[in-house]
């Protein structure tokens, strides 16, 4: 099959290489999938720049779409046919996404409504989930005011798609070429963090009392906002980011007078019951076609490099796909 890897760490041009090697076999509880494309996150870029192999060849990407081929001992044989998308495809595994089959446990292959294309689906897995669990873990923001910090960004996208359907009034940090695109998403106010003081506009916003909530991507370059009188007295702030590797200080007197919460989460080990919850709850948004999906830029599977340095520029608003068929 043709497939993409990197066996050490570097720039993308100088370690992925695209070509062909065996095609996988599904094994006990397992599926087949023929990918129809792959979606390329953050985190991948992250772990091929310089994140320890923890295999000696990588396929990377943990996310993508298509269809099952085959299926193992112990899995229905009626999926064959069924089409899905995948969570996890390379977490802790060495082969992912980036080619044309993936072997996975059968559950990692969820099926994946009519109504949604390939390109859409290799958008869910982190994205998608990542925004749904941020979302979930405010609980009821029913008529709430929520912070969703990069809000044009691909999870941030999604998080403010999801707190407006839950009734939810929402702020968005975006600078001002992507502002139309977070509101667009239904963001209610957008402030431009680039040339606006982000604490001082969620006060006028807020007539002075803060946010009940804020969904943060970088805590490096959030954590200020806690001493800052962004959060309201008993807010909380979600974090599923940094983009510092190191310690990040955290105001402890800000968090004791304000009693504020900070939770920090990774998608990819979410608790059995909260992947299946959220899983679940994300397939009933995709049926009843109350997500819109933002794709950035697509890239043949041989461009695999160029769609890594499409990511780590950060110019591109959206997602960015690899098409494998």
């Amino acid at each position: 099959m043709k497939a993409a890897w990197y066996e050490r760490n570097g720039k993308a041009r100088e370690v992925l290489v695209a070509g062909e090697t065996e095609t996988p076999r599904p094994g006990v509880g397992e599926v087949l999938v023929r990918l129809s494309t792959s979606g390329v996150n953050p985190s991948d870029v992250k772990s091929r720049a310089g994140r320890p192999l923890a295999f000696p060849r990588i396929v990377p990407h943990s996310d993508g779409a298509g269809v099952i081929e085959a299926v193992g001992d112990g899995v229905d044989k009626a999926r064959i046919g069924e089409r899905v998308w995948t969570w996890n495809g390379q977490w802790k595994r060495p082969f992912g996404t980036a080619a044309e089959f993936i072997a996975l446990p059968s559950a990692q292959a969820v099926r994946l409504p009519d109504n949604v294309d390939f390109d859409a689906g290799a958008c869910l897995g982190i994205p998608a989930l990542t925004a749904l669990h941020a979302v979930e873990l405010h609980g009821d923001i029913a008529g709430r005011t929520l912070l969703v910090t990069g809000a044009a960004a691909a999870v941030g996208d999604y998080a403010v798609q999801i707190a407006k359907l839950r009734g939810a009034q929402v702020i968005g940090t975006a600078s001002a070429t992507r502002a139309d695109h977070a509101k667009a998403a239904g963001a209610d106010h957008v402030i431009d963090y680039k040339t606006e003081n982000v604490a001082e506009r969620v006060r006028e916003i807020t007539g002075g009392r803060g946010v009940d909530a804020v969904i943060d991507m970088d805590l490096s370059s959030t954590a200020a906002l806690l001493s800052e009188g962004v959060l309201a007295p008993h807010g909380k702030m979600v974090c599923y980011g940094s983009n510092v590797p190191g310690d990040i200080p955290i105001s402890f007197p800000a968090m004791l007078w304000g009693s504020l919460t900070l939770q920090v989460f990774v998608v990819y080990e979410l608790l059995p019951e909260e992947r299946k919850r959220a899983v679940g709850e994300l397939n009933r948004l995709l049926q009843a076609g109350a997500l819109r999906h933002s794709i950035g830029a697509t890239f043949p599977l041989a461009e695999i490099a160029a769609a890594h340095e499409t990511v780590e520029n950060g110019r591109i608003t959206g997602n960015v796909v690899l098409k494998i068929d």
